[in-house]
């Protein structure tokens, strides 16, 4: 590197005298299983010279690893020493998933010329945006991520499995614990020193985000992108700018979305993204025509999968209101103007999350029948659809709500009831709230996640309405205080308002039939 650094690299040759081209890969995580395999034998084998290189500070490179502040500088060196490399083929691409796709956009801050296509899963390019984007820190995320980095490297396979089961129970525990920083020191002792500087500036807009903001590569990018991404990715929503605003440059794009969390990606998604993958790279940097693909492949969850022109498609709208007795209905409520439900958010006791956008094996698709039994949470659940409906779009919620104190959440949940009574996550939204006028209702709009469901005939649709979800969004305190030192703590009693003049009220992109191709 330009500062005398040396990293270190594992180069895979095909057996070929002709190869199609160079694979790049830049990974924190280590040089062996799986990425050997996922990347280096794979395409190897295929005809392609892999460079799977340890980032700064990581398995044997030398500096020390500070998440994301290298990797432009860094991505641009390793280009500069790949070009000098006698069995380098002249063009390359790169190619990676999670923090292996934030190191592919670093090099597309300035994109050398011998790059001829990249192929980005789950892969973030504005950091800030996945740590503090809804307001809230995404404290079981990034804090288990920087308990894994500081452990990733004692010891075998096996332990370091056991180590991670371990840390999901500490960060569980340390997250129900204040204040947030030391208690995330106390856990993490001398490894993950960048956890507090992450804590400290919940502003995104504070200069400390600048260098792991990677937006302008958005609009420097001139060669064909593939993304990755999955419904339960907590990276989903940065997947889909990308691709929006790749496609309204004109860039080459395309999108795939399965229904995965972010590790499934690369297991139950990795037939599809393997093939979808070597089709892109034979056209793209082999030369060899592939069949021609659609720019969005969108698996409808619980369904098959659909070929689109863009992203969202065009949907009809379906609209549901909530109503008293836990009703969801598709007329307005006919109730007083005082009908409402109310709850109490107990920052001592958080509403906890179960399942969703997580970087953890507890993200997902998850039984969440639970939640509508707590005291904390107002449920609003439909009748049996008399047919199938085709959730395809990004869902609004919006509430006539209001709340004793200015300083509150507001997490909405859409779920499916099925007929035996089992109901499972399908898409949510959240919101950090600290300038509301208090006991006067104001209608929140809220945006849920992206998604492509289909309710089958017979399930019922239910809307969930909390004062948080804990630990992935950290919990409201009730006070001014900052999440990395608060300790006060005041509950929040949050109403909803859902009589005659109120709108609570859920908006679908939704229809009995998916939407086509054309």
């Amino acid at each position: 590197m330009r500062d005398g650094v040396d990293l270190l690299a594992d180069h895979y040759a095909p057996r070929t005298a002709d190869p199609k081209g160079t694979l790049l890969v830049r990974c924190p995580y280590g040089r062996a299983f799986p990425f050997s395999t996922l990347f280096g034998t794979v395409y190897a084998a295929r005809g392609y010279h892999v460079v799977i290189q340890s980032v700064r500070g990581t398995f044997g490179s030398g500096g020390d690893f500070t998440p994301m502040v290298h990797e432009v500088a860094d991505g641009a060196d390793t280009v500069a020493w790949l070009r000098h490399q006698t069995w380098f083929t002249g063009s390359f691409a790169t190619i990676g998933l999670s923090y292996l796709g934030f190191t592919q956009w670093a090099i597309l801050m300035d994109p050398p010329p011998e790059l001829a296509a990249a192929i980005i899963t789950v892969g973030p390019h504005d950091f800030s945006e996945s740590a503090w984007g809804t307001g809230s820190f995404t404290v079981n995320d990034f804090l288990g991520w920087s308990d894994m980095m500081s452990h990733q490297e004692d010891g075998g396979r096996l332990r370091n499995i056991v180590g991670q089961i371990r840390s999901r129970r500490r960060v569980a525990r340390t997250a129900n614990q204040a204040p947030l920083g030391p208690s995330g020191r106390t856990m993490l002792g001398a490894g993950a020193p960048w956890w507090e500087s992450w804590v400290e500036h919940p502003d995104r807009d504070d200069p400390f985000w600048e260098p792991l903001r990677l937006t302008d590569a958005l609009d420097r990018v001139d060669v064909p992108v593939l993304l990755f991404s999955g419904w339960q990715d907590l990276f989903l929503d940065q997947t889909l700018g990308q691709f929006a605003h790749l496609r309204d440059r004109g860039v080459t794009t395309a999108l795939t979305v399965g229904s995965w969390t972010h590790t499934q990606v690369m297991t139950q998604g990795a037939p599809t993204v393997l093939r979808e993958s070597l089709a892109w790279l034979d056209e793209h940097l082999g030369g060899t025509p592939a069949p021609s693909r659609s720019p969005v492949n969108a698996h409808v969850h619980g369904d098959e999968w659909l070929e689109l022109d863009s992203w969202p498609p065009t949907m009809p709208e379906r609209v549901f209101h909530l109503q008293p007795a836990h009703r969801l209905c598709e007329e307005p409520a006919d109730a007083p103007s005082e009908s409402r439900s109310e709850f109490t958010f107990d920052p001592a006791d958080p509403t906890p999350t179960i399942g969703g956008r997580l970087l953890s094996p507890e993200g997902g698709y998850r039984d969440d029948g639970r939640l509508p039994l707590r005291s904390d949470v107002a449920d609003f659940t439909g009748d049996p659809l008399a047919a199938d409906l085709y959730l395809v779009g990004r869902p609004v919620v919006e509430l006539s709500h209001s709340c004793d104190n200015p300083h509150h959440d507001l997490f909405v949940r859409l779920s499916q009831v099925d007929p035996d009574g089992r109901s499972t996550n399908v898409t949510e939204g959240f919101v950090r709230r600290t300038a509301s006028s208090g006991a006067d209702p104001e209608v929140v709009r809220l945006q849920l996640d992206d998604v492509a469901h289909r309710f089958p005939v017979g399930s019922r649709l239910r809307v969930l309405v909390a004062g948080g979800s804990h630990p992935r969004f950290v919990r409201n305190l009730g006070t001014d205080e900052p999440a990395v030192s608060g300790t006060t703590m005041a509950r929040q009693r949050h109403t909803v308002h859902h009589g005659a003049g109120a709108v609570s009220r859920l908006l679908l992109p939704a229809g009995t039939q998916p939407p086509s191709r054309h």
